[in-house]
């Protein structure tokens, strides 16, 4: 089962007034704090939501590795299902939650969406690189930038497909102290139809978890 395309979620926040114009001061803050951000590996909870409108289309929870190829243990909620989803480098697995049976496989692939969150660092670059505006004052620095499906493939090919039906996405992204992405919410648009909210939120950082396949998949 495919996942709906990720996730992540935005009400976009209202900037100061002065903020239309991107701050170069605000810009080198998020550029530093990108810089000096310390590159080993580590595990966050992580909860994810997917919205059109009022309604809810996804809810993902659980614990990720970061800084690594994206591993971890989630629980993947829609209103026609709720899974255990095991993500390992080469593998997506999928039972539904208490069964027992077999395990779906996938490939790590698919555990991709809207969202590059393996690669977030990146993605703020991304931002910074097309016009963003860092919110003067903000703590976590706060960044805003609208990009295209395109602009996504320079940081993750599959994400960027993901994104194709879209016209265009309006992106946010908080940075807090020590360089880490916090915090994501985009809002994506689209020709016809509403538009599809996706928010991330990041929160007790810790070490690396070891994340295996799950036994008796057969």
């Amino acid at each position: 089962m495919a996942l709906i395309p990720l996730l992540f979620a935005l009400v976009l926040t209202a900037c100061a007034p002065d903020s239309a114009a991107p701050s170069e001061s605000g810009r080198e803050a998020v550029s530093k704090r990108l810089a000096a951000a310390d590159d080993a590996p580590y595990s966050a909870e992580l909860e994810a939501v997917t919205r059109s409108g009022s309604e809810r289309l996804q809810l993902m929870e659980g614990r990720v590795n970061l800084n690594a190829p994206l591993t971890g243990r989630t629980t993947d909620t829609t209103d026609q299902y709720t899974e255990d989803v095991v993500t390992t480098r080469r593998k997506v697995y999928r039972r539904a939650v208490g069964a027992s049976g077999a395990w779906q496989e996938f490939p790590a692939t698919v555990a991709k969406g809207g969202i590059p969150l393996d690669r977030l660092p990146r993605f703020v670059r991304l931002m910074l690189d097309h016009g963003a505006s860092v919110e003067e004052g903000s703590e976590p620095l706060h960044v805003s930038a609208r990009l295209t499906p395109k602009q996504f493939e320079a940081v993750d090919r599959t994400v960027g497909r993901n994104l194709r039906p879209a016209t265009s996405v309006d992106a946010e992204a908080w940075i807090d102290g020590q360089g880490r992405v916090v915090r994501v919410r985009q809002r994506m648009h689209f020709a016809s139809g509403p538009d599809i909210q996706a928010s991330l939120a990041l929160t007790d950082f810790q070490n690396a978890i070891p994340v295996s396949a799950p036994t008796g998949r057969q």
